[in-house]
């Protein structure tokens, strides 16, 4: 529960901790090195690194914030790992369902998963659900998020670690781009951002531009073509822009 770094969202909220990896956009996980240093470090909760980890505790963290905020659910999990219980799910739903001044933005590597259990979910209007895709290989997953009743889906293109000529964005409502940051950083190419920015501009979907990554990441920056890009969608609606 803290003030998040990272740039489409505004707070992280982790009622679970700890993950596993799928494909390769999860070589260079940040979420395990830094899940591995605070538990070196003596952090409570994360006596277990980057073992998943359920936090009961965390459920009511969110009702306690009266402002209206973005909040991105598990930074340091994924909420439909196979390891995350039903129930527990089902917990999470509840509490977002309840602060329904909040957006929340859900991402996960495990759409299947999220289908399966789909009409058991208590989707409200605040709840934005997200797939990660490093690569064509993973597009499939956009397929999947697609058949969830989720009112906003977006797509987090991060890290970009390959060109994207076969993604469809109907049905989408968000599409946030990012390079790999971390001294073992892959390289994204300017060329695969831009034809992403240039198929959303022709659909008219939100495009935010995150960074480029790179050991230093600050000073790579996310300017592209000299401009930042920003964009995302109305808070509750499926459809238009907030501009940047």
């Amino acid at each position: 529960m803290a003030v998040s770094r990272i740039e489409w969202t505004e707070m992280s909220w982790n009622p679970v901790t700890g993950c596993s990896k799928v494909s390769a956009g999860c070589k260079n996980c940040y979420a395990e090195a830094l899940a591995k240093r605070l538990c070196s470090m003596g952090s409570e909760k994360y006596t277990n690194g980057f073992e998943v980890t359920l936090h009961p505790e965390s459920l009511a963290v969110p009702l306690k914030w009266k402002t209206a905020r973005a909040v991105f659910v598990n930074s340091m999990s994924d909420l439909f790992h196979e390891a995350v219980p039903l129930e527990f799910i089902l917990d999470v739903f509840k509490v977002m369902n309840q602060c329904s001044w909040h957006r929340f933005q859900v991402l996960t590597k495990r759409p299947k998963r999220l289908v399966q259990l789909d009409n058991l979910l208590p989707w409200s209007h605040n709840i934005w659900m997200g797939v990660s895709v490093e690569n064509e290989h993973m597009l499939s997953r956009v397929n999947w998020l697609k058949k969830c009743r989720a009112k906003v889906k977006f797509l987090s293109l991060e890290p970009l670690l390959g060109p994207l000529p076969g993604l469809s964005l109907t049905d989408i409502d968000w599409v946030i781009v990012g390079g790999e940051s971390g001294r073992r950083a892959r390289p994204t190419r300017e060329e695969w951002v831009l034809e992403i920015r240039d198929k959303c501009a022709e659909t008219d979907v939100p495009f935010f531009f995150k960074q480029w990554g790179g050991a230093n990441r600050k000073k790579a920056g996310r300017l592209l073509r000299g401009r930042t890009y920003e964009q995302m969608p109305l808070f509750g609606e499926g459809e238009g822009l907030l501009l940047d």
